[in-house]
């Protein structure tokens, strides 16, 4: 009998331990439900791209991009610029107004290029044009670098027009 529990209980220890299989993270990464497809991490840090409403600042023509189309019509931007000299977003937990170093004209080119500078960041716009009409239709990605060597891209989708 004793030979018995000590059996039984080897059995159940070396089944106590066999491996677990690690299964793929099924959590949506839609930035309605989840706000960690708005974090980055890397070996330097954390890094964040925030939503915020439209700018206040912006009277006339202007671009402004969300993460995706659902984020878009919910008005969840996280980019926007007046189409002239300004930009805004908000990047770790800040809100940035930044200078456009140069832009595409929209009206002519069937696709957007934007480039903006900061203190601590440099931003790349790039985008197709998928619908025109009043306001141009773009989908493309923004790709941020930090002065730390972080880089982070990202799709986004929006509009330009007046």
């Amino acid at each position: 009998m004793k030979y018995l529990i000590i059996f039984a209980s080897a059995i159940l220890l070396v089944s106590c331990k066999k491996e677990q299989q690690t299964v793929p993270d099924q959590t949506p990464t839609d930035s309605l439900k989840v706000t960690k497809d708005s974090v980055f991490t890397n070996a330097l840090g954390k890094f964040s791209i925030d939503t915020f409403p439209f700018p206040k600042e912006i009277k006339e023509c202007s671009c402004y991009f969300a993460k995706n189309k659902t984020d878009f019509e919910n008005e969840k931007y996280i980019y926007a610029d007046d189409a002239g000299k300004t930009a805004y977003m908000k990047l770790d937990g800040k809100r940035l107004a930044m200078n456009l170093i140069s832009s595409s004209d929209m009206e002519v080119d069937e696709e957007l290029s934007k480039e903006i500078e900061s203190d601590n960041y440099k931003i790349s716009v790039k985008g197709k044009k998928i619908k025109g009409e009043e306001a141009l239709l773009f989908e493309g990605t923004l790709t941020i670098e930090k002065t730390d060597g972080t880089v982070v891209t990202l799709p986004i989708y929006g509009e330009c027009g007046c």
